[in-house]
């Protein structure tokens, strides 16, 4: 394919209503000084740039246009400007000229407005969306150079009353994630919220985030990014599909505008700090899941917002014939992470959302894409992970790594470094199968119960480095699990050919929904014992928001365009499954009452030992019913756990406890409610030497206290 610049045209120019000066090449981005605002913009093959400035964010065409004379606003590779007069408030954007060589890697494109890549916050016409811009700037009938500005940037300021706010750190040992999404988490008219779908909306949740006693909650993507690349539409439905999940950054460094309400330009950054200072004063640490695989600009024949424009043989990973990109993010780009100009951009974005947005950790989409070095290949010390781990500004803040990509690297517990903790993908099969029923995953389950010893402790690292969870944003959520054995997700218009395979689910007898009281049960034990599995492991754990009350996505497992009844909580659910939301908190208040359960070393052989029904050693390879007894490291508690993935019933013959102590039954996933869970005070003694009748797939808890 040839390819062909498009002419460049003379760019219309009005005289300046503001004064300038040649500015400083530092720091990057937009910053306020005493005298107006300092413009500073990477591009090392530029050979033209222009900063365009507008009235208001209404405004499609720029009020003035003032080009930057290399002389005197550039130095290296930074091209920069200082406006005189100015201040918070100002529209601004860019257009980049320079080589459009692709068989070179250059795309430059005057005819392009650009976003800027270190703008800390976006702005557009309230009746407008992002989709706009980008859809655009990749028609070719649109691009001249009178092309109208709809996404533009806005210079902010750091002014912001934290009250004495301070990272709250939490250690992992203590730590319980809840995986949530901003806009999913109050949209859905049940949810009761006063500022339904954004920051302020989270708000309305903490009295119920601290009832469930969670202290940690994940947010999925919120950096600015495009919700209308997708262009399917739903089937049956015709209904225009978006990227609801937001894995498609475009400017790291802004918080997405439409979590905000939009009250002025650049509220959302004033909501979500005041989002981040109200949880905090709960109590409860802000986790943000960024996404430094990639760019929403896709490949070839995707839009020119920022980085494409700037420097794209720089910013991005591309073949041996530089027109195309390697793809390990399967979203059509992979950013060139350890690049030294990516690295310390991403390092940057990353200090500002620890210093200024006061966020106290991240979670790496496809996190071994930043083990890559500049020809796509995995190396051993990747400078990147590296300079995370060691820097100074980040060293308290939580780092969790997704330990894979869609290249095929695959490096859960061989994530490099030992600060990184990882979202443990062999926690989350293999305790799925084993509760299945699937046979010889009685060692496996075990292992994982103990904090994956096998896995982590080879490279020095300790249970707090495994990230477990059984569901996550990424498939089925927990009802879905026990009630589908295939995915459903016809509504994604993809033919179902998108979402996981490999689920490791059961439906136990109907595919979807059923009105049969039997299977009904047995999915509601199920869900108990996946749930407190995932509390009674060593390793810190994470559950999807929504699980807690038996949310449903009627198994579409990879609902990632579905911003409709699909993916919002329906809040509803909580009262008609009252019961089970009563378990898991109940399970989280007794991990915390047992802290032997979330220690932040492995099991020493003194402290635990494993049994059969019969009180034997167990056959690791056999049909998985198995127990242990855990002893506390003072002494002062003695636990028990039995488990029975089996179809069949299972009598278990106890440890004799300790002298002057009886067993006692905490929790049972096989009774009715309320006698599944209670609290120690509450627990019933079990009489001496009778065994314990556990029910076909149940989980038995007791303790000798």
């Amino acid at each position: 394919m040839k390819f062909v610049k498009q002419p460049l045209q003379r760019l219309s120019s009005v005289k300046s209503p503001f004064e300038c000066s040649p500015g400083s090449p530092l720091p990057q981005g937009v910053h306020l000084a005493n005298d107006g605002v300092n413009f500073a913009l990477f591009s090392r093959h530029a050979t033209r740039v222009w900063l365009l400035l507008f009235d208001n964010v209404d405004a499609v065409h720029p009020c003035q246009t003032i080009e930057l004379d290399p002389k005197h606003h550039k130095t290296g590779d930074i091209w920069h400007i200082r406006i005189l007069n100015a201040g918070r408030g100002l529209v601004y954007a860019y257009r980049v000229d320079g080589p459009f060589q692709p068989e070179r890697g250059h795309r430059f494109d005057a005819a392009q407005i650009l976003i800027d890549p270190c703008a800390t916050a976006l702005t557009s016409p309230k009746k407008l969306d992002f989709g706009v811009i980008c859809r655009s700037a990749g028609a070719k009938e649109l691009v001249c150079p009178d092309a109208p500005a709809i996404v533009k940037c806005l210079v902010t300021d750091n002014s912001f009353d934290w009250e004495d706010d301070r990272p709250l750190y939490h250690p992992w040992s203590d730590l319980v994630i809840y995986e949530a999404h901003v806009r999913g988490l109050t949209l859905s008219p049940t949810a009761g919220s006063k500022s339904p779908g954004t920051f302020l909306g989270v708000i309305d949740k903490i009295p119920y985030l601290k009832e469930l006693g969670i202290n940690a909650i994940e947010f999925m993507p919120l950096q600015e990014f495009n919700p209308d690349e997708v262009t399917a539409r739903n089937p049956a439905t015709g209904e225009r599909l978006t990227n609801y999940w937001g894995y498609n950054t475009i400017a790291f460094f802004a918080p997405y505008e439409g979590y905000g309400s939009r009250l002025y330009p650049g509220c959302q950054i004033d909501e979500f700090k005041t989002m981040v200072k109200a949880l905090h004063k709960a109590g409860i640490e802000v986790l943000l899941d960024v996404v430094f695989n990639h760019t929403a600009e896709g490949n070839e024949t995707g839009p020119t917002l920022s980085f494409r424009g700037l420097d794209n043989s720089i910013f991005y990973i591309l073949e041996d014939d530089k027109r195309y990109y390697k793809n390990y993010s399967g979203c059509g780009n992979t950013l060139n992470c350890n690049h030294p100009v990516v690295r310390n951009f991403i390092l940057e974005c990353l200090r500002y959302w620890v210093v200024e947005m006061h966020v106290d950790g991240f979670r790496f989409d496809l996190a071994s894409i930043l083990g890559r070095d500049r020809d796509g290949s995995l190396v051993a010390n990747p400078p990147l992970l590296e300079q995370i781990a060691e820097d100074p500004i980040l060293r308290d803040v939580k780092l969790i790594a997704e330990a894979w990509d869609a290249g095929g690297a695959y490096l859960v517990g061989r994530f490099p470094g030992e600060r990184w903790s990882e979202w443990n993908g062999l926690y989350r099969d293999d305790i799925r199968r084993y509760w299945r029923g699937d046979a010889g995953l009685a060692g496996a389950f075990a292992s994982r119960l103990c904090g994956s010893a096998d896995i982590y402790e080879h490279s020095g690292k300790a249970p707090v480095n495994s990230i477990n969870f059984v569901t996550c944003h990424d498939g089925f959520t927990l009802r879905d699990l026990v009630s589908y054995e295939h995915k459903h997700n016809l509504a994604n218009g993809e033919d179902s050919r998108d979402g996981c395979n490999d689920n490791f689910s059961a439906n136990y007898g109907c595919e979807g929904d059923t009105s049969d009281p039997a299977i009904r049960q047995l999915r509601l034990r199920q869900m108990k014992n996946l749930m407190a599995t995932l509390f009674m492991s060593r390793g810190v754990p994470m559950m999807l928001g929504g699980d807690e009350f038996c949310r449903t996505q009627h198994g579409n497992n990879n609902a990632y365009c579905q911003d409709n009844e699909v993916s919002w909580l329906d809040w509803s659910l909580l009262k008609k499954n009252q019961n089970f939301f009563r378990f898991v908190k109940s399970l989280i208040q007794l991990r915390r009452h047992y802290p032997v359960l979330s220690s932040e070393r492995f099991y020493r052989p003194e402290e635990i030992t494993w049994f059969n029904a019969h009180g034997h050693p167990p056959d690791w390879h056999g049909d998985g019913v198995i127990g242990c007894q855990i002893h506390h490291q003072q002494g002062s508690q003695v636990l028990c756990l039995l488990a029975n993935p089996t179809h069949q019933r299972a009598a278990f013959h106890l440890p004799i406890p300790p002298k002057g102590r009886d067993w006692k039954r905490l929790m049972d996933t096989g009774a009715i409610e309320p006698f599944d869970i209670c609290e120690p005070s509450k627990s019933v003694p079990h009489k001496l030497g009778e065994p314990v009748i556990l029910l076909d797939r149940s989980l038995v808890f007791l303790v000798a206290d």
